[in-house]
């Protein structure tokens, strides 16, 4: 079926759709969270179908993983091509081509410190963003063979536990599962428009860099017991904020005057969702480690952690995974990039610059925008209770996220009070305007 706009003709959520969050809810742990009740039944490009036979536009895309657009017909194809051959073999005691032939073109485009010919960037495959993160933990700890690690106020990185340890978004996260993993130091990150020191970039001499320095590194944790220092070039759950490029330069310097490993996460900002095939490529520098996941398959579960050899430097059986670099998963990660590869990188800098666009004139209407921010199709409007106070207003940021899906969008938080933009990156500026248009019409609904 081809979709090319939002039809909505039933209350929301409709019938059929209520049934199954009945049964949802009898059924399916409650861990998970549910912003409004979106019921999916089948989806192509841009946009949702729920059993209803309502259509909405897809500003999510399935949290950041559908990159190329809902049922791309060349991953649908390749997915049914590879099922036919092969579905699972488990790459941890055996051989396959497509997982091969993974790791080969992700050496190519992953940027890591040190690799070479010689060097090469070799790849450990998982299944989700957060066993990307914890194979980054051990891959630092077999390295270095020290235990500590410094993450950042703000980030987010999973909900295992070694993940969540490195976590410093929200209470929730944390709440009830302590003890965590030990020696994890969180410091402040380079979130310019609130800075806990109170200073205004760019005259700020970058004190968020200075209190790592001076505070932590001299009176609080050792640099000789840490292993990595973990961060997200572009802060994803903690509200898409994006540092300043000298902020990232300087985080580097530090690790590597120290002997500390860089590890990077572009589980969610990786994969062309900012314009370039990962985040941190916007910031000249190259990470030690990179944690990959969301969007490499189209869909598909996938994670890939990246390092040069010298680096994940173990020996067979330190880590493994039985489903990680399934084949059908594999098959779709080679065609994802490739489809990045031959025109959706483009695309996402066009688009992507048309929305921002967009979001500021946006902004200069609304007294409770506060800020657009971010990278590519990786976006966010930050809410508050007026431009200058700039008082989060997470109430009114949920008004907006509910009031948008029953007029037919679907786009989700991010942050206390943000709200995010992340489709698939095959959005075009026709689609641009008709989130625009819903947009206009909740913010005037909520003037009422």
């Amino acid at each position: 079926m081809k979709y090319d706009k939002i039809i909505v003709k039933t209350e929301l959520p409709g019938p059929i759709s209520k049934k199954i969050i009945a049964v949802d809810e009898k059924f399916v742990s409650h861990s998970y969270t549910r912003d409004y009740g979106m019921v999916a039944k089948r989806g192509e490009g841009a946009f949702v179908e729920d059993p209803d036979g309502n259509v909405f536009l897809d500003f999510s895309a399935g949290i950041a993983v559908c990159s190329t657009g809902h049922c791309h017909p060349e991953i649908v194809e390749t997915i049914k091509k590879q099922s036919e051959e092969l579905i699972h073999m488990s790459g941890t005691d055996f051989y396959y081509e497509t997982q091969v032939n993974l790791a080969e073109k992700m050496s190519k485009i992953v940027p890591i410190e040190n690799s070479s010919e010689s060097n090469p960037v070799m790849s450990f495959f998982g299944n989700s963003g957060a066993e990307a993160i914890e194979a980054v933990i051990k891959i630092a700890r077999n390295k270095r063979r020290v235990p500590r690690m410094l993450a950042f106020i703000g980030a987010f990185h999973g909900r295992t536990i070694g993940a969540l340890s490195l976590n410093g978004s929200k209470i929730r996260h944390h709440e009830h599962f302590h003890p965590l993993l030990p020696g994890v130091v969180h410091a402040p990150y380079a979130y310019c428009k609130r800075c806990p020191y109170g200073a205004k970039y760019p005259g700020c001499n970058l004190e968020c860099v200075d209190f790592i320095k001076k505070t932590l590194l001299a009176k609080i944790i050792s640099p000789d017991d840490i292993s990595c220092l973990i961060m997200e070039a572009v802060q994803g759950e903690g509200g898409y904020v994006v540092p300043p490029v000298e902020f990232v330069k300087a985080i580097r310097d530090l690790t590597r005057e120290h002997g500390i490993l860089l590890a990077v996460d572009e589980v969610q900002s990786g994969m062309g969702r900012t314009g370039k095939m990962f985040a941190i490529e916007h910031f000249g520098v190259n990470p030690d480690i990179m944690a990959i996941a969301k969007g490499i398959a189209s869909g598909l579960p996938l994670s890939i952690t990246c390092a040069n050899r010298e680096v994940m430097n173990w020996k067979p059986g330190a880590h493994a995974s039985t489903f990680g670099g399934n084949p059908v998963a594999c098959a779709a990660a080679n065609k994802t990039i490739e489809l990045l590869e031959k025109g959706i990188l483009a695309n996402v800098n066009t688009v992507g610059a048309y929305l921002k666009s967009k979001l500021v004139e946006m902004q200069a209407k609304y007294e409770f925008i506060g800020d657009v921010r971010g990278l590519g199709l990786m976006l966010a409007i930050e809410i508050v209770d007026n431009k200058k106070d700039f008082n989060p207003d997470c109430v009114l940021r949920d008004k907006i996220l509910h009031a948008a899906f029953a007029k037919g969008l679907i786009i989700l938080g991010c942050g206390p009070n943000s709200v995010r933009f992340a489709p698939p990156l095959i959005v075009t500026k026709e689609h641009i305007d008709m989130v625009c248009g819903v947009l206009e019409s909740v913010f005037a609904g909520l003037k009422k």
